[in-house]
């Protein structure tokens, strides 16, 4: 079939295909003419998620439903826009057909924007047996196995399984190890003694491993100290520039042979790019789709990819951009203005620029880092800076309004209602042929 029947073709409109709705597809799609052009959006979920505060949700500081934003409802006064919850399977590039799990969808412009997922460096024993931060679904997981581990240790039968039930190991010392190990010791000091009085908080161990010989490596050096200094201060255990070797019988074993007995392994080390199949082989490198600076694929005149997914290597970027959002966002919009000019007949396409507007990463209470061209400062300063651009970065108003709210109580009262254990119950729906 030429496209999945109930999308109807726009008479006059070319059809842009955009796979994932997260910071770059969500950006690429709002930000091109929709009066130009026939949008179509597949993404495996009818949301959107904001990445960044993934270990909120994990560490009960916010809701998931703060932090997402159903696709439908962003596009809802779009006449020509359509959204299917899909996954794409194959393109094949001779018939303009994207094949996905649900049929094919027919192109005449493609733009790729599947993002990255967690990467486990070949490991799939360590897939298995750890907790990813990468979706609200595994953000709900880890938030359930640490609230488990809590529980447990009430019942604890000896000292060797309640220091196993309360230890947690992190690995990963990006933006989101960091974050996450703030955050769990915000709670060890203020939040969990409330909680579970009759457990000794003393005995909780926070192990950051980190393979980089400095934390926030993608950040200056002094950040770097800075978050180093601020979680050792608040009593998470640092193991840097050493690596996981293993997990198995509830034991992490560190590159330089450390063993730590642990229920609770979260690992949020490393990314790797979710790839699709059909392009020739040269338009991909380790996974990551070939771009020129323009964000076509390499072989490519109608195939676009932006965000992590990508790489573009250029004078000013010889190893390609960082994967991060700021990048992602501008890619998109670079290239629907592009798209934008090619349907006004102008076939000149801008290259992409990409502008660093700097980076911040918060450590817990008071406690941040930022990176601002020449700026760089810690602190509750930071701290303010980087709770004011995340509340501005989220998707709709009610959630802006919703985690500013559950901040602010947070900050005065040390503590939001949000640890919750709700476990899935398991259905026949989800066996049914329509899910398949």
């Amino acid at each position: 079939m030429e496209s999945i029947t109930n999308i109807p073709n726009s008479k006059g409109k070319k059809r842009i295909v955009i796979i994932g709705g997260g910071f770059a597809g969500l950006q690429m799609a709002k930000k091109i003419n929709h009066k130009a052009y026939q949008v179509v959006l597949i993404d495996k979920v009818n949301y959107y998620q904001f990445q960044p505060l993934f270990y909120q949700v994990a560490t009960g500081g916010l809701e998931p439903s703060s932090i997402s934003y159903p696709h439908r409802k962003a596009f809802q006064n779009e006449k020509d826009f359509h959204f299917r919850t899909c996954q794409a399977k194959h393109i094949n590039s001779e018939s303009k057909i994207v094949e996905t799990t649900i049929g094919e969808i027919k192109y005449d412009y493609l733009v790729i924007a599947t993002g990255c997922d967690t990467n486990f460096f070949g490991n799939e024993q360590l897939r298995e047996t750890t907790f990813a931060l990468k979706s609200i679904p595994e953000a709900l997981l880890m938030r359930n196995r640490i609230l488990m581990s809590l529980e447990n240790a009430l019942n604890a039968k000896n000292e060797d399984e309640l220091k196993r039930l309360l230890t947690f190991v992190i690995v990963g010392g990006g933006a989101t190890g960091v974050e996450l190990a703030g955050a769990l010791a915000d709670m060890k000091k203020t939040i969990l003694p409330k909680d579970y009085p009759e457990l000794d908080f003393s005995k909780m161990e926070i192990h950051l491993v980190d393979a980089s010989p400095r934390l926030l490596f993608g950040m200056s050096e002094n950040a770097s100290a800075n978050a180093a200094n601020t979680l050792a201060n608040r009593g998470v255990i640092l193991h840097q520039d050493k690596s996981v070797k293993s997990y198995e019988d509830l034991c992490v074993e560190i590159s330089d042979g450390t063993r730590i007995i642990s229920s609770n392994v979260l690992w949020v080390a490393g990314i790797k790019p979710n790839t699709i199949t059909g392009l020739n082989e040269d338009a991909y490198n380790r996974g990551r789709m070939v771009v020129d600076e323009c964000n076509r694929v390499k072989g490519y005149n109608d195939i676009f990819s932006i965000g992590d997914t990508c790489i573009l290597i250029s004078e000013k970027s010889s190893k390609g951009h960082p994967q991060v959002a700021q990048v992602a966002m501008q890619m998109a919009q670079n290239l629907a203005k592009n798209l934008n000019r090619n349907a006004n007949k102008e076939t000149d396409f801008k290259k992409f620029v990409y502008s660093d507007r700097g980076s911040l990463a918060t450590i817990g209470r008071n406690a941040a880092v930022a990176d601002l061209g020449k700026f760089k400062f810690s602190g509750i300063v930071a701290w303010w800076l980087w709770l004011i651009v995340h509340i501005l970065s989220i998707v709709g108003m009610k959630n802006k309004v919703s985690v500013f709210l559950d901040w602010i109580w947070s900050y005065l009262n040390y503590d939001v209602s949000l640890r919750l254990l709700i476990l899935p119950k398991f259905s026949n729906i989800y066996k049914t042929k329509d899910n398949q």
